[in-house]
């Protein structure tokens, strides 16, 4: 088994027109070589590839995905936003069982914001939005720390996409069991005092509207590498979670959240729980040809 990772960071490699730059496309033609190898090496059987909000949004997708599969020889399947937030969604509902009733998942992630709510396995409504918190750094912030009308404008303008979206969700109901999942809803949480990951997947950990804004008004005046110090943040993390700190204080208000769970499941999860599904009935349905 491995928990091989490798942050990309691709949105902030976007130039002004919306392509990956070359620097990007090298890198990412590098890490997909590196997780071929590595699959090599741990003899899997099968290897799949999936580029999401970055890759998606692209101007330049086709050609970047071109010139991954030439040199790697491998082929990437860009997930669509609502195939993100269903798959997301998935992994979610698995881990809180049918007994958990209507679940919202809210997912942040570096390119996008994805958002599900139902009381099955499939959400009743998915969406996802351009809101990820490296997007939205890489566009919005050109100081450290950020200045302060920037961040104003900035949390206007999550309002303002958030609001047609959100109106939808109303729509469903209640929020029922209302949950965040990805690495930015785990770093906001253990910054407000969740317990942290090395107490385990199964220890309770929550994320509180007051609690949130009461950090980004701390966070906000940090520099990244002040941020970095931080328990519950990396390096790699700092410079994006005022951001995704925004994102998250917005879709949650939006949505008339006072308090979410935390899911230590997400998209990779959902991929994998998705592709067993889809052997166990190719499975039964061999088997049932059979009798």
């Amino acid at each position: 088994m491995s928990d091989w990772k490798q942050p990309l960071r691709l949105v902030e490699l976007l130039d002004k027109k919306g392509n990956i730059e070359d620097k990007g496309v090298e890198k990412l033609i590098s890490v997909v070589q590196e997780a071929a190898d590595l699959a090599g090496n741990l003899k899997c059987e099968e290897f799949h590839g999936f580029a999401t909000s970055a890759v998606r949004s692209a101007t330049n997708s086709a050609e970047v995905l071109k010139a991954v599969e030439k040199k790697t020889g491998v082929k990437l399947r860009v997930l669509s936003g609502e195939e993100e937030a269903r798959l997301t969604f998935l992994a979610t509902r698995r881990w809180y069982g049918w007994s958990a009733g209507r679940i919202t998942n809210l997912d942040i992630g570096g390119g996008s914001l994805e958002l599900a709510t139902g009381t099955e396995e499939v959400p009743d409504l998915a969406v996802s939005l351009d809101l990820g918190a490296g997007r939205l750094t890489h566009e919005w912030f050109d100081t450290d720390p950020p200045e302060r009308k920037k961040i104003n404008l900035l949390r206007d303008y999550i309002d303002a996409e958030l609001a047609g979206p959100a109106e939808k969700f109303r729509a469903m109901g209640e929020t029922g069991l209302a949950v965040g999942t990805s690495k930015t809803f785990r770093s906001l949480a253990r910054l407000t005092g969740a317990a942290p990951s090395s107490a385990g997947p199964y220890v309770k950990r929550t994320l509180t509207a007051p609690g949130l804004r009461q950090l980004i008004a701390f966070i906000s005046r940090m520099t990244a590498a002040d941020r970095a110090e931080l328990e519950g943040i990396s390096t790699d993390r700092s410079h994006q979670i005022v951001a995704g700190a925004l994102v998250a204080e917005a879709a949650m208000r939006a949505l008339n959240i006072d308090k979410l769970e935390i899911c230590p499941w997400a998209l990779r999860e959902g991929v994998i729980l998705k592709r067993i599904d889809i052997d166990t009935a190719g499975a039964a349905a061999a088997m049932d040809e059979g009798v």
